[in-house]
């Protein structure tokens, strides 16, 4: 587990201790990449497909990223107020995808072929730090940083196992999800 990772572990399990404090009746869900349909405020893994799709993506940068489905994080959700334990946190995890397979996947969904140029880490990191002035400039939000190369570098192996055991939680295929990722772009003109 990386450096961000722990602190955000920390800092649930801070809020957690809060919340038995107080006798709040609460649970914790933390989904991880949230993907799929409806992305109107355009995320980063929806800013990654429109700039595949428009022919803007030229390179990747190897590593892996769990991703969970925006209908399985709803209904996770639900699933999580109606039974989860009182002071539990849960992971809304789908599937570990490494770069290459997603590149993989758009190709096919989108109909273009993915970039082939691999940017090494070192580079993409140093990238990523000048990248958040450059993108400032557009008034767009930065599809990588070095945040975000850090985090394709950092452990993504996470388990949903107690959300499924305890509340019901269940996760559809990732290749999924990006397909109908892309076909709601169609279907609203931005693609």
């Amino acid at each position: 587990m990386g450096d961000y990772a722990k602190s955000k572990a920390r800092a649930t399990l801070a809020l957690l201790d809060e919340v038995s404090k107080g006798g709040l009746d609460a649970v914790i869900c933390c989904p991880t990449g949230v993907i799929g349909p409806w992305d109107y405020g355009i995320s980063n893994i929806g800013q990654l497909i429109l700039d595949f799709a428009s022919g803007q993506l030229k390179s990747f940068v190897r590593g892996a990223y769990d991703f969970v489905d925006v209908r399985d994080v709803a209904r996770g959700l639900a699933l999580a107020a109606e039974k989860g334990d009182k002071g539990r946190h849960y992971i809304l995890s789908g599937a570990q995808v490494n770069v290459p397979e997603l590149m993989k996947e758009l190709e096919k969904d989108v109909g273009r072929p993915a970039p082939t140029y691999e940017i090494p880490h070192r580079i993409a990191r140093a990238a990523g730090v000048l990248a958040a002035g450059y993108y400032r400039l557009l008034r767009r939000r930065p599809v990588f940083t070095a945040y975000s190369i850090d985090v394709l570098r950092s452990n993504s192996k996470v388990s949903s196992a107690l959300a499924r055991r305890e509340v019901g939680f269940s996760s559809r295929p990732w290749q999924e999800s990006i397909r109908d990722h892309v076909d709601w772009f169609r279907a609203e003109g931005m693609l």
